[in-house]
């Protein structure tokens, strides 16, 4: 801890801030800054290669599957048998496995049969499925 003057005699701590650092290191950057500036402004020439890439394949489009309270599937909300479901879901699963579902279910469906259709989902190829929920109240994202 600093302390007063010598011929003083008091021993209090010395309360001044000591600026000099703080000037020094803002000297120094603005320098710098100075100097790096013009070069910031100056466009440097490049000769960049050229590519031939085919263009981007377009996302493809989710299969919305959902699941009302008393298990019955709906494919785009279209009512679909299990037979039906699986149908759909194996030529969609040809057209592009990849291909993503939104799947959604009621709150009070029962766990049995959501495992199971994910199983059909599973048997058909396609494994890219995402679950679909609202938020709550009185939260927020």
């Amino acid at each position: 801890m600093a302390f007063g003057g010598l011929e003083s005699g008091n021993n209090r701590p010395m309360v001044d801030i000591n600026t000099t650092p703080l000037v020094d290191v803002m000297l120094v950057l603005l320098i710098i800054f100075i100097i790096t500036a013009p070069m910031m402004t100056k466009a440097i020439k490049v000769d960049l290669p050229k590519a031939s890439a085919d263009a981007l394949q377009p996302k493809p489009e989710a299969i919305a599957l959902s699941i009302n309270d008393k298990g019955e599937l709906f494919w785009d909300k279209e009512p679909i048998s299990d037979d039906e479901a699986v149908v759909r879901m194996k030529a969609a699963a040809l057209k592009d496995e990849q291909q993503p579902v939104h799947l959604s279910a009621d709150k009070t469906l029962a766990y049995q049969r959501l495992t199971e259709v994910l199983a059909l989902l599973k048997q058909a190829g396609l494994s890219k499925v995402g679950f679909v929920t609202s938020p709550t109240a009185g939260t927020t994202p």
